[in-house]
This record gives C-alpha cells, sequence and structure tokens, in this order.
C-alpha cells in the first residue's frame, strides 16, 4: 500500500490563491478633491489668523487694557444677573406652557396656544420697549376683587426698574420658546412607556418624574441649551431699556472714547464667547449623564 503526499486538488488552489492575495498590495482611494479643500481652507484661515495678529487696526494693546476693566466687569455681572434670572423664570414659565398645551382642558390648551404664537410672533426688542414704557398706559396696579374694590395699590413707577424691566421682557419672551422645547420633548417619548406605567399602576406624577421626564431630557437638554446660548446674546437689547449690561457698557465707553470703538467691540465679543462655551460644555456633561444614565 502506498499513501501519496499530494493535497488534494481543490485545497491546493484555495492555497495558491490565498497566498496571491495575501502578496498583493492594497492600494487606497484616492480623494484629491478633498487634500485640496482641505489646504485651501488651512490657508485662508492662516490669512485670516495672521490679519488678526498684525493689523494695527485691532489695537490689541488696548484691548487687554479693556478687558479686564471695573466698568467692563460690573456690565458683565449685569448680564450675567438677568441671563440667570430669565432663564429660571422663563424655563418655569415654559413648562407651566407645555403642560397647559398638553392638557385635556381646552381653555388652558387655548390660552397656552396664544401666549407661545403672541411672543413667538412679537421681536423681542418691541416688548422691552412696551415693558420699558408700560406706565404710560398703567400709573397704578392694585391687587383686590376683580371689577371690585382694590386692597393693595403699587406704583408702577417704583417697581419696574430697569433691571425688573429686563427681566420680566425676556422671561416672557424666553418662556414660550421653552415651551415649544419642553412640549416637544415630552412628545418624543413613545406613548408605550406611558402605557405600560399605567398599566402597573404607577400614580401620573410618578409616571411623569421617574418615566417621561428622564427620556424626554435627552431631547430637550439640547435644544434648551440653543435657547439659552441666544437668551446670553439677547440680553445684550436690554441697553435699549437703560440697562448697563456688557453690550451697554461697552456703547457706553465706545460714545466716551471713540478711538476705541474696534477693542471695546472686541472684549464684548470674547466675553460673549467665553459665557457661551462654558455653556457648551456643560451641555456636554450633562448630555454625557444623560447617555450614561441610559445606557
Amino acid at each position: 500500500m502506498s499513501i501519496s503526499a499530494e493535497p488534494a486538488e481543490g485545497v491546493g488552489i484555495a492555497d495558491r490563491a490565498h497566498v496571491e492575495l495575501s502578496t498583493q498590495r492594497v492600494i487606497p482611494l484616492r480623494h484629491p478633491g478633498r487634500w485640496i479643500a482641505t489646504i485651501a481652507v488651512l490657508v485662508l484661515a492662516a490669512q485670516f489668523v495672521h490679519g488678526l495678529a498684525t493689523n494695527p487696526f485691532y489695537q490689541w494693546g488696548r484691548f487687554g487694557y479693556w478687558f479686564a476693566r471695573p466698568v467692563i466687569l460690573r456690565g458683565l455681572w449685569v448680564t450675567l444677573e438677568v441671563t440667570a434670572l430669565s432663564a429660571v423664570l422663563g424655563l418655569i414659565g415654559g413648562v407651566v406652557l407645555a403642560l397647559a398645551r398638553l392638557s385635556r382642558n381646552p381653555v388652558l390648551r387655548t390660552i397656552s396656544w396664544v401666549y407661545i404664537w403672541l411672543f413667538r410672533s412679537v421681536p423681542l426688542i418691541v416688548v422691552l420697549l412696551i415693558l420699558f414704557n408700560f406706565s404710560a398706559l398703567y400709573k397704578t396696579l392694585s391687587l383686590g376683587v376683580p371689577f371690585g374694590p382694590s386692597f393693595f395699590r403699587f406704583d408702577e413707577n417704583k417697581l419696574a426698574t430697569e433691571l425688573v424691566v429686563a427681566t420680566i421682557g425676556l422671561s416672557l419672551n424666553e418662556a414660550a420658546y421653552a415651551a415649544e422645547v419642553v412640549r416637544g420633548g415630552i412628545l418624543s417619548v413613545g406613548r408605550g412607556q406611558r402605557e405600560a406605567a399605567a398599566a402597573l399602576g404607577l400614580p401620573r406624577w410618578y409616571q411623569f418624574r421617574r418615566i417621561v421626564l428622564p427620556q424626554a431630557l435627552r431631547a430637550i437638554v439640547p435644544a434648551y441649551v440653543n435657547q439659552l446660548i441666544g437668551l446670553i446674546k439677547g440680553t445684550s437689547l436690554v441697553f435699549y431699556v437703560s440697562l448697563l449690561d456688557l453690550f451697554g457698557q461697552v456703547q457706553t465707553m465706545s460714545s466716551t472714547y471713540p478711538g476705541d470703538v474696534v477693542p471695546l467691540l472686541l472684549v464684548a465679543t470674547a466675553w460673549y464667547v467665553i459665557l457661551t462655551s462654558l455653556v457648551s460644555v456643560a451641555q456636554y456633561w450633562i448630555e454625557r449623564r444623560l447617555r450614561a444614565g441610559e445606557r
């Protein structure tokens, strides 16, 4: 008996094909257009940075002088104060309006819809100017029985300071947009989640707090952070109601020092970029925590 050492015909062909493929070099697909676009963008970016650094028109020395001046920091503090108050009050109002729009009560749904429609239609500067001149319409405010006697009267001129007018105007405007953000986040949660919770006999408030809200936040946070960034930049309009925020102080100093208009505007730009960047960083960590909870 003799045993052949030759491999089977099919196995030999497969082995030879494998050796041939392993010896071939894979040539990657070339993208010349991508490289051209990259080089063009880098060249434009380098030219822009070079212009910023070498153009004497920007007056970077004066920029450094004004950046942390007490007058600028006072305006920055006013901006932070107005933003914080308006963000909190606007979010609370937005949650109330969103729940009213989702309510089964037709009166609440109608009132909420009209409010959102009205404040999304009227420019913010118009709202601020109307509130600033509110004393021309109502000299005093009273608290008492509707269509009856009043128990307390308030002088509107003493109550409506510039800070109060700015905060109320921004909060009213913010609540209309926050309501749609919150409502969209709630509607993004599948109906089956609420039905399953109801089948388990969980109370409605518990369903909303422990099941609906944690899932809705993943859709609410990115959209509301956009609103918050818009609110930070929108505070620049309070200058028109005589409140000297960051932009108001820059405008005032520009009138006093007309030669420093450009560096002062760059100072305002830098501070707004810093504030919005901090909000973006906070958004990143909040979203990361929400994703960790989902996993």
